[in-house]
């Protein structure tokens, strides 16, 4: 059984463009350097055709990795209906006096210098399922935080 990834819509278009520049562009260009460095005599002692021959790995092991994603994935609704913190919600919170807005989204997807948490994460999984007005500790290294559901999108 395959692992499900959880993708916003906007998550799946990113890794659908990836995948569109790892097949059309950099598969080409690193297909065109082994080539090149291969031209150039003896393999056995050619740093150039190793390295293009460990990036060629690299793009071919990303490309494997996405489309597993891609046929793997369930799109997160973001539907209207915010009475609470579910996977896809925005939610905006008072954690140890400091305002904060946090968008719950799957592994694949969490940004947290963009705000976008892991629904698998300490902080994100005490969000799910919390209401507006809802008050809560959180255990984190830098220990117990206070939060406060101010409001979801």
């Amino acid at each position: 059984m395959s692992k499900k990834y959880l993708l916003t819509q906007e998550g799946l278009e990113k890794l659908n463009q990836e995948l569109k520049t790892l097949i059309n562009e950099k598969r080409k260009e690193v297909i065109e350097r082994i080539r090149e460095a291969a031209a150039h005599g003896d393999l056995s002692e050619n740093a150039d055709y190793a390295q293009a021959r460990e990036e060629q790995s690299f793009i071919e092991g990303r490309i494997m990795e996405i489309e597993d994603i891609i046929k793997n994935a369930e799109i997160i609704s973001t539907s209207t209906h915010h009475s609470s913190v579910t996977i896809g919600s925005t939610v905006a919170v008072k954690a140890g006096g400091q305002d904060r807005k946090y968008t719950i989204v799957g592994s694949n997807e969490a940004n947290p210098k963009e705000g976008k948490i892991s629904n698998e994460s300490v902080v994100g999984r005490s969000l799910l399922g919390r209401k507006i007005g809802e008050k809560f500790k959180v255990a984190t290294p830098a220990g117990e935080i206070d939060y406060e559901i101010v409001s979801i999108e």
